[in-house]
């Protein structure tokens, strides 16, 4: 089983994964050819060609912080149809194209509007606004059987003793 070579053996061409980044931007994933993370930062150049003729580039990339050998462009196409070609220099020369869909970007959801407790105060929650009308039905039931009952005993008895 061959030992594995020191950091400095992995001179030689670059693995450049290029992508869109879900809106008008660019991301690039750089690592060596084997698979193994860079350890240097990589200089990165971009140029993007649009289908009706529009030209970005050169830029230089630069890395972000989401992951070692990560960089992105952050808004720089239009929306539409592009050709983005990103170059490394030598040591590490490095070509890629790739066809990208740059996309308007999504706005956020519309915020619902906070209710300050002093609004919640004057207005009732909809659940209690819509069962006192079912309430005060049932206290009118309710009442009618307070009154009414009394004066039926009173019929009723009557009726048993035979007092008109």
């Amino acid at each position: 089983m061959p030992a594995a070579g020191p950091a400095w053996a992995h001179n030689g061409k670059l693995k450049l994964e290029v992508a869109g980044d879900g809106a008008v931007g660019i991301t690039v994933q750089a690592s060596h050819a084997d698979g193994h993370r860079l350890e240097t930062l990589v200089r990165l150049a971009l140029t993007a060609t649009a289908a009706d003729g529009r030209a970005v580039g050169p830029v230089q990339l630069e890395p972000t912080g989401e992951g070692q050998g990560f960089y992105a462009t952050g808004p720089i196409l239009t929306p539409g149809k592009w050709r983005v070609t990103v170059r490394a220099p030598a040591p590490n020369a490095s070509e890629v194209t790739v066809d990208v869909e740059a996309r308007s970007a999504q706005s956020a959801p519309a915020q619902v509007p906070a209710v300050s407790a002093a609004k919640r105060a004057e207005s009732p929650p909809t659940a209690l606004a819509s069962w006192w009308p079912v309430a005060l039905g049932g206290l009118a039931v309710l009442a009618v059987i307070a009154v009414a009952w009394p004066a039926l005993r009173r019929r009723r008895a009557r009726q048993h003793t035979g007092n008109p």
